[in-house]
């Protein structure tokens, strides 16, 4: 779990829309509680795995009254939502960050080369990639930059209710869980 306790200014919230329904992620946080997903790059197969894992939970999910929002860096919408629907997870709200401004307001860095070489990451990579079948794409534009770390947050009224920073790419962040602990 994250030592982050005070959200990023409103004026950030605010700033950050769905490419899809143009909604600001303040006002959406201020209906309802929003499981906000940072993702990896699309090439990644972490991402891919990050994806596919919300999609096998989106119902029970959205159950409990949240409203999920990913948040890549892919600059065009048609990119983001290709993978979305590969892994059965459109429509859903997302929101674009091509320059990572809101990756940094979140306090997400990006990964150091420990972080991201060691002997586990590759061992997670094949089971990923191979294994579970997410493949991989090398980095380029359209998809990220692949030393950006992911993160996931709840946030409700103005709050952070809880959130996941990776501390390594392929952490498996329990979505369930992490409600849990906010009694949402």
């Amino acid at each position: 779990m994250s030592d982050i306790t005070t959200p990023p200014p409103p004026a950030i919230w605010g700033k950050m829309t769905t490419v899809n329904s143009g909604e600001s992620l303040a006002q959406m946080a201020e209906q309802q509680p929003v499981l906000l997903v940072f993702l990896r790059f699309f090439g990644c197969s972490f991402c891919r795995e990050a994806i596919s894992d919300i999609a096998k939970r989106r119902k029970k999910l959205e159950k409990r009254g949240l409203r999920i929002v990913l948040v890549h860096m892919a600059p065009g919408r048609e990119t983001a939502e290709s993978f979305f629907k590969k892994y059965k997870l459109f429509p859903i709200d997302h929101i674009s960050d091509p320059q990572c401004h809101f990756y940094r307001a979140f306090g997400l860095t990006r990964g150091t080369p420990k972080q991201l070489f060691g002997l586990m990451n590759w061992i997670r990579g094949f089971q990923a990639a191979v294994l579970e079948g997410h493949g991989a794409t090398p980095e380029n534009e359209e998809i990220g930059d692949g030393f950006q770390m992911p993160g996931v947050f709840v946030l409700y009224k103005g709050s952070i209710l809880n959130s996941f920073v990776h501390r390594f790419p392929y952490d498996r962040p329990d979505y369930e869980e992490i409600l849990d602990t906010c009694s949402i």
